[in-house]
């Protein structure tokens, strides 16, 4: 047991203005897990349509990708404590404006809820990744963005957590509506952790004097050619995430208490391979553990499509259930071993602006997906095969990724970066 819970000695020397941000981070990830599983219940339970549901939910994502590229030149030598302070704000009151708009069924209000609440999240996506290389030490960096990709899954293993259980005493009660209303209120929470940091002096340009006339400098190739894998990733993504929940519900009939059951079992194992990052680092290196994770990732997500196939059998579901909670875990323990990779790949002076287009790569993919998940529900797809399309795209990402990490190892022995990579 000590050995399988040993991983938590590379986290308890985080230091504490990183690590009260990343709990607010966590917060905010409640809120996010919670609209990810459950709104697309709610909207259909109102009366939406599939290709109305794939629609309304791209609008979330047209907010983020407006947004992040100007405020990743915004943050570049500024302090970042103000903009977690607006996410930890602005995402549970505009969560509120969409429940209460989609019940009014005031479709514009929903629209402009929805982007609105996208384009919060910007204020803490963009910035997290380069406040944690800022302000921690280098040997903390790994834990730090390993940690900071997990407040996803436990803020997703605590709202799966208390749906089952509200689901379990009363689902008349507590349905759809007054799930998302109160897990928007319980998002508030993050700023109480924010107001810990205060008189908290932040490094501003990761702690290294940088001259006034090259902030700015930008190297814009190496930029493109770390994001290009992230984009056909993105793309994939955006096909099949958003409506995972959508495809449980309507293809295998589980409801939102079943597939909150799932997420929980599934979040947690997210959880708890993403916090043995630094070990896997340590141990085999990224040139071995990302590619190996996300393709067994793509299998499982194949095996998960093509239950379709045989929905009409018993097993099916079974199957369905146990690819979902393997492949989750599986593919987003790469997350931040890629992220590393990346902002150690463009350098100190490149990150902010890869950050921000970062998120509007995976805002601006999933819009496009899911314009695209709208026009193929209308044409008769079925969800087999748009999740097969993103296991294509998935293979593609897998195989650019390692031709990255191929290209770092030659530019450190080139002597372009100073960053060690394993």
């Amino acid at each position: 047991m000590g050995k399988l819970f040993s991983f938590i000695n590379d986290y308890k020397n985080l230091e504490k203005p990183v690590l009260n941000v990343i709990i607010s981070e966590f917060f905010i990830q409640i809120v996010n897990a919670t609209f990810m599983n459950i709104l697309p219940l709610y909207m259909f339970k109102e009366g939406f349509s599939n290709d109305e549901i794939a629609l309304f939910i791209t609008f979330r994502f047209v907010g983020v990708f407006l947004l992040a590229l100007p405020l990743g030149k915004l943050i570049k030598g500024k302090k970042l404590m103000s903009f977690f302070y607006l996410s930890n704000l602005c995402i549970p009151v505009f969560g509120l404006a969409i429940v209460i708009s989609i019940a009014l069924h005031l479709k514009t209000l929903t629209i402009i809820s929805l982007l609105l609440w996208g384009a919060s999240f910007t204020f803490m996506q963009v910035p997290v990744a380069p406040f944690i290389l800022r302000n921690s030490n280098s040997l903390h960096h790994t834990a730090g963005l390993s940690l900071s990709y997990s407040t996803w899954s436990f803020g997703g293993i605590v709202s799966g957590i208390l749906i089952v259980i509200m689901d379990l005493i009363n689902p008349e009660l507590f349905n759809e509506q007054f799930i998302l209303i109160f897990f928007s209120i319980i998002g508030f929470l993050g700023v109480y952790f924010l107001y810990q940091n205060k008189g908290f002096k932040e490094i501003v340009i990761d702690g290294t004097p940088v001259k006034t006339n090259t902030i700015h400098k930008t190297e814009w190739f190496v930029v493109i050619k770390a994001l290009i894998p992230t984009l056909i990733i993105a793309t994939g993504a955006g096909l099949t995430i958003p409506f995972i929940s959508l495809f449980f519900e309507k293809v295998h009939h589980v409801d939102k208490g079943g597939f909150s059951m799932l997420s929980s079992v599934a979040a947690l194992l997210v959880a708890y391979f993403a916090l043995l990052v630094p070990k896997i680092k340590a141990k085999i290196g990224y040139k071995i553990a990302i590619p190996t994770t996300q393709s067994l990732a793509i299998i499982s997500l194949i095996a998960l499509a093509t239950t379709q196939y045989y929905n009409h059998m018993t097993v099916a579901v079974l199957i369905a259930s146990v690819c979902y909670i393997i492949r989750q875990p599986l593919m987003n323990m790469a997350g931040p071993m890629t992220t590393e990779v990346v902002l150690k790949y463009v350098g100190p002076k490149n990150r902010e602006i890869t950050s921000a287009l970062t998120s509007a790569i995976w805002s601006g993919s999933w819009v496009l997906s899911g314009i695209m998940v709208t026009l193929l529900f209308k044409t008769g797809f079925q969800f087999v095969s748009i999740f097969l399309m993103t296991a294509v795209l998935y293979a593609v990402g897998v195989i650019l990724y390692y031709f990255l990490i191929l290209d770092f190892i030659k530019r450190k022995e080139k002597g372009l970066i100073d960053e060690e990579i394993n």
